[in-house]
């Protein structure tokens, strides 16, 4: 087998396999690289040695058995055999389900959660996006803190168990999006500094010294991002990526490392005919990145829109705090704004940042579907003191009018887990660091950070206590019992709305209609031919539609269809769906 590592600033390196130690030799066409020839197999342990330092697990490896401070080990993919061909499913016509292998199920696995995956097929939803898998210290944390970018981790399943769920998934008919992290490197058990430029000081980020982009030795750094990525996409049949906050992305080459990325991914999926995707997470609210690279774009797939849910999630709520203050001051026509143009930022002021910010989306250039709507999210749940999903604080009846706006949307939908029946179980902030300082050092930064809005040092969850994560972990009783029971039926009903009627995922945000009265707080949406209604108020409301005859297609509460005068009497917290006849 031959090994190979890029260890440009060594004057020898050595590699260790199944306990054998072979001198590797300086590759003469890759300036950098290291290779050697060796005996080895699936599962052979081995690492490599930089000027008689000692062993360290390979950059490129695909399996760390032992954490990310132990040997690597080979993996053969050809080994697994599959199931079910990769024929993917693409993004246009969506419906993802964000999920959290450790929080799934009580036991944290992919296979356990493979087992569940049933479920979302019931539902209706089209994609499971999982949150990050590779490696990180100890077994249980959210994964944004991984290293040994190409490998699973450990205690999720590895290797096989991720290509397991894959076939589970494709069996049922699900696509399966990826949620990759290329901003940083976790601060435990990351390695590559020892080996070669991967981080600069000539950037900084919230993590510290930034990812080499552009910088000295920054060509090999940039395929080693876009390499792992397309190993995700090929070996593992992933359906598509997202990418964490690629804002934080620092690159100043002509050629951006996005367009590069989306360029890779856009010719692995022509050549292997398969409709592959990649989501960005940006809080930039700027269309070049979904804009195609032929109109000067970086070519992404698709991005978060976190405008949209800030003005959901206050016009829900009455939350006003930080970035929420903006989209509070008039939070129905925040919505109404977000629902017919995309951003609710385009160019105007950000009181939260305290300059303007973004810029407009071009409705007829940009399909709506490049944008993924949602009330919640693993960041906007468990990034809350004590990681409190909306239904701690919504009655169902509010619960149902987000899941309405966000399911009839013409963004494509996206839900975090459990959130389809309300489930009463927090999703809160939890670490396993092995490292005592580095363990204390968060601790008692999670608590500085909440005590500055208030929030007693006893309220505040110890990330490393094992209970924060077992708190989190979904309670599979509750849909069967009320009100959870009555929530799931509703966004089966929704979902499969949209499944059925074209209206709902029509890619033109210009031919979105929006009428809302902040007062009374109801607000109405005409897609094509489907109206849908939402009172937020307590009090009914009376909601004029037109004199077109309508007909009730789906109702949180019973209502009358209007009658000669257009008016629809909605009751309190309650939402509506309708199509005119």
């Amino acid at each position: 087998m031959q090994f190979e590592v890029w260890a440009p600033q060594a004057d020898h390196v050595t590699l260790t396999c199944d306990g054998v130690t072979h001198a590797m030799e300086r590759d003469p066409e890759r300036a950098g690289w290291w290779t050697k020839e060796a005996e080895a197999h699936d599962g052979s342990r081995y690492g490599f040695a930089l000027d008689d330092g000692p062993v360290l697990p390979d950059p490129r490896s695909r399996r760390q058995p032992d954490g990310p401070d132990g040997l690597s080990a080979v993996v053969d993919h050809g080994r697994y055999t599959w199931r079910t061909p990769p024929a993917g499913r693409p993004l246009p016509g969506a419906v993802l389900y964000e999920l959290h292998v450790g929080t799934y199920t009580p036991e944290g696995t992919l296979d356990a959660a493979a087992e569940r995956l049933a479920h979302l097929v019931e539902l209706g939803v089209t994609h499971v996006e999982l949150m990050p898998l590779c490696p990180f210290p100890g077994t249980h944390g959210w994964g944004y803190e991984g290293v040994s970018l190409w490998a699973v981790h450990e205690p999720y399943g590895g290797p096989e168990a991720l290509k397991r769920f894959v076939d589970r998934a494709h069996e049922l008919g699900l696509g399966v999006v990826l949620d990759v992290v290329h901003n940083h490197f976790g601060p435990s058990g990351n390695h590559l500094p020892a080996f070669a430029p991967y981080l600069t000081d000539t950037h900084h980020t919230p993590w510290g010294a930034a990812v080499n982009l552009d910088a000295p030795g920054s060509d090999e750094v940039r395929a080693y991002l876009v390499g792992s990525a397309l190993a995700w996409l090929r070996d593992y049949r992933i359906d598509g990526l997202r990418l964490d906050a690629v804002h934080a992305l620092v690159d100043t080459r002509a050629c951006h490392v996005l367009e590069e990325l989306s360029a890779a991914v856009d010719a692995l999926g022509a050549e292997t005919d398969r409709p592959l995707f990649l989501i960005a997470e940006s809080d930039l609210n700027d269309p070049r990145f979904i804009t195609a690279r032929e109109e000067h774009g970086l070519g992404l797939h698709a991005q978060w829109n976190d405008d949209f849910h800030h003005a959901l999630h206050t016009a829900l709520t009455g939350e006003s705090q930080g970035y929420y203050a903006d989209f509070a001051r008039a939070p129905l026509a925040a919505v109404a704004k977000t629902l017919t143009g995309g951003y609710f930022h385009d160019g105007t002021y950000s009181s939260f940042r305290g300059r303007t910010h973004g810029r407009p989306l071009d409705r007829s250039r940009t399909a709506a579907h490049r944008l993924l709507g949602y009330s919640q999210t693993h960041d906007q749940v468990g990034n809350r003191a004590q990681g409190d999903r909306l239904a701690a604080s919504l009655s169902p009846g509010l619960t149902a009018c987000a899941a309405t706006l966000v399911l009839t949307a013409p963004f494509t939908p996206m839900l975090f887990m459990g959130e389809e029946w309300a489930a009463s179980t927090p999703w809160q902030f939890f670490t396993d660091h092995t490292d005592p300082e580095l363990a204390e050092a968060v601790r008692r930064g999670r608590r500085r950070e909440f005590a500055a809005h208030g929030w007693a040092e006893e309220d505040v969850p110890d990330p490393q206590d094992p209970a924060t994560r077992d708190r989190s972990c979904l309670d599979w009783d509750e849909p069967r019992r009320e009100p959870h029971a009555r929530v799931l039926a509703w966004y089966r009903q929704l979902i499969a709305l949209r499944h059925t009627h074209p209206d709902l995922t029509d890619p033109d945000l210009a031919d979105t209609k929006v009428a809302y009265d902040e007062d009374a707080r109801w607000l109405a949406v005409r897609r094509g031919d489907v109206r849908v209604v939402v009172n937020l108020g307590k009090e009914p409301a009376a909601i004029p539609l037109g004199t077109r005859p309508v007909r009730v297609l789906a109702a949180w509460e019973p209502v009358r269809e209007p009658g000669d005068d257009g008016v629809l009497h909605v009751p309190g917290e309650s939402s509506v769906v309708l199509e005119q006849a």
